[in-house]
């Protein structure tokens, strides 16, 4: 795409404009002619050869992958030193920003965490099993699941990903984000798709405990994973209620409440054996979402009706 054509889709870059920061520059909303409403990653790469690597990936990965759960890439742009990225606008924004920002989670009821749950294991799933080479995405987490407008959920950030073939193994530096990172690979470098079920689970323990998956304990200025903190609580059949975020506690069937506890602490399991396979977590996730959200649950009239925002 034409670079002056983003100016001007974006107010110069303009700071009214800005929708979020990444680890190599800004985010910014833009309208390209037609009221075509766009985001727009501008990576300030310079001589930063991470980031010219991360947007090589980007481009390359989603140019040859389309699924509806996995970020649409409408085109992209060089221009001197600076690169950026063209997305479709995804108008709820992150899921970090959905249950972590003002809001605090409340547009999220329990149905909507499910579908939002399945959305992510269904664009998981077509990485891992029906992309050839797989793709491992390598830093699934909150902030990179965005959510349209009648939120349904979309993977995105594909510049650290790694198509999984032998060759690729070896050798990788380790990237990705704390609290989200696979003990295995985080302590031999160990990368497999059983890495992105582990983040899954961490996202999983997220939308039901409405926590972090890093927070502070004071006054130790200290970091305790949501992994940590919630395991013995999450074993224990009497503890699961009560430590559900209190936006969604008591608004579910107990059942489906236990079953999603359990496939979460079988996703941070630290033995990656032990972790289930993304297509074995999408049929148990399935019969608790409501058809009307791309599950199988009938639950007719009691369904939370999605509207959009804005």
């Amino acid at each position: 795409m034409e670079y002056k054509m983003l100016e001007l889709a974006t107010d110069n870059f303009g700071e009214d404009n800005i929708l979020g920061m990444g680890g190599f520059g800004c985010v910014y909303r833009g309208k390209l002619e037609g009221g075509v409403y766009v985001a727009v990653k501008r990576l300030a790469a310079g001589g930063n050869v991470d980031a010219v690597k991360e947007f090589q990936t980007e481009v390359e990965l989603l140019s040859r992958i389309q699924h509806p759960n996995v970020i649409t890439l409408l085109g992209y742009t060089i221009h001197a030193e600076t690169r950026l990225l063209i997305y479709e606008l995804m108008h709820n924004g992150s899921l970090e920003s959905q249950l972590h920002g003002p809001s605090r989670g409340s547009a999220l009821t329990w149905h909507v965490r499910m579908k939002i749950a399945l959305d992510v294991a269904r664009g998981l799933e077509y990485l891992h099993e029906h992309c050839h080479p797989p793709v491992i995405h390598r830093d699934l987490k909150s902030s990179n699941i965005l959510l349209d407008s009648i939120f349904n959920a979309k993977l995105s950030d594909f510049g650290l990903a790694i198509v999984d073939g032998p060759q690729n193994k070896k050798n990788i530096k380790l990237s990705g984000t704390l609290g989200y990172v696979a003990p295995e690979y985080l302590l031999d470098g160990k990368l497999t798709d059983k890495s992105d079920v582990y983040a899954f689970g961490v996202v999983l323990l997220e939308l039901l405990l409405g926590r972090r998956p890093l927070e502070k304990l004071e006054p130790a200025a200290q970091f305790q994973s949501i992994v940590t903190w919630a395991m013995p609580q999450l074993t224990d059949r009497t503890k699961v209620p009560n430590i559900v975020d209190p936006v969604i506690r008591n608004s579910m069937d107990p059942k489906h409440l236990y079953q999603v506890a359990a496939v979460a602490v079988l996703c941070v399991q630290p033995e990656p054996s032990y972790r289930p396979l993304i297509t074995d977590i999408l049929h148990s996730l399935v019969p608790l979402v409501p058809l009307e959200f791309g599950g199988t649950l009938g639950v007719g009239k009691t369904v939370d009706t999605i509207r959009p925002e804005g």
